[in-house]
C-alpha cells in the first residue's frame, strides 16, 4: 500500500473511531469556545474516564475562555452538542459560585463548591434504561431563580454508560461555561456542595452498571441531589 493510501486509511479509521464521541463547545447564540472553556478533547471528542483526575472538573485544555455569557436567573441556558449525544447515559448540570475577588474568567473551580441543578432520569423497558437526552444536538437547563447574582461556572456533564458494566467503563463528556447571573433573588444558598474530583467513585451505582440488563431497578445517579429553590 502506498503512502497516500496508508494516510487516507488512517484518517478514515480515525474518523470512524471519533464519530460516536461528542463535545459541548458552546452556548446557543455564541461562538464555539468563546464563553465555554476549550476542552482537551476539542479535536478528538474523546471522554474522561478517570473520576479521580482533575479533568473530571472541566476537562480544560488550556485554561479559561475569552468571554463571559450573561444569563438571567429563572431563565434557561442552552448548550449545543457537536455533533449530538450519541451514547446512552445520564445528563446532569452543576453550578459553582465564583468567590469574591475573582471572575468566571480567572477562577479554577477547585474545592467543594459545586451544586447540582439538573439530573435527568431514564425510563425502563424490558430491563433496559432509555435516556431522554439520547440523540439530542441541543439541551437546555433552568437557572434557579433564588440564586444570588454574580459570576458562576456552569458545568454540563453527560456520562455515557454503554460500557459501564466494569469499573472505569463510564465515559464522561464535560464542558464548563463562564456565566454572569443577574435577576436572582438571592433568597436561598445552595448546600450539599461537592468537589471535582471527589464527587464520584468509579464504583458508584450510577457509574458501575449494566444499562441493558438492570433487573428493573431504579437508576441511582452519581453525585448529590438536585438543588431547588
Amino acid at each position: 500500500m502506498n503512502m497516500k493510501a496508508t494516510t487516507a486509511l488512517a484518517l478514515f479509521v480515525g474518523a470512524i473511531q471519533a464519530a460516536p464521541h461528542y463535545t459541548f463547545p458552546k452556548l446557543a447564540g455564541t461562538a464555539e469556545w468563546s464563553s465555554v472553556r476549550q476542552t482537551a478533547n476539542f479535536q478528538s471528542n474523546g471522554p474522561v474516564t478517570d473520576v479521580s483526575s482533575d479533568a473530571i472538573r472541566c476537562y480544560e485544555r488550556s485554561g479559561p475562555a475569552p468571554s463571559i455569557s450573561q444569563v438571567k436567573a429563572g431563565g434557561q441556558i442552552t448548550w449545543s452538542v457537536a455533533p449530538s449525544i450519541y451514547h446512552p447515559g445520564a445528563l446532569s448540570a452543576y453550578m459553582a459560585k465564583v468567590p469574591s475577588g475573582q471572575t468566571a474568567s480567572t477562577w479554577d473551580g477547585k474545592g467543594a463548591v459545586w451544586f447540582k441543578v439538573f439530573q435527568d432520569m431514564p425510563t425502563t423497558s424490558g430491563g433496559q434504561y432509555n435516556w431522554p437526552s439520547n440523540g439530542k444536538s441541543e439541551v437546555s437547563f433552568a437557572i434557579p431563580q433564588c440564586l444570588a447574582n454574580g459570576d458562576y461556572l456552569f458545568r454540563i456533564e453527560h456520562v455515557a454508560l454503554h460500557s459501564a458494566s466494569s469499573a472505569g467503563g463510564a465515559q464522561f463528556y464535560i464542558s464548563c461555561a463562564q456565566i454572569t447571573v443577574s435577576g436572582g433573588s438571592g433568597s436561598k444558598t445552595p448546600s450539599n456542595l461537592v468537589s471535582f474530583p471527589g464527587a464520584y467513585k468509579a464504583t458508584d451505582p450510577g457509574l458501575l452498571i449494566n444499562i441493558y440488563n438492570n433487573g428493573g431497578k431504579t437508576y441511582q445517579p452519581a453525585g448529590p441531589s438536585v438543588f431547588t429553590c
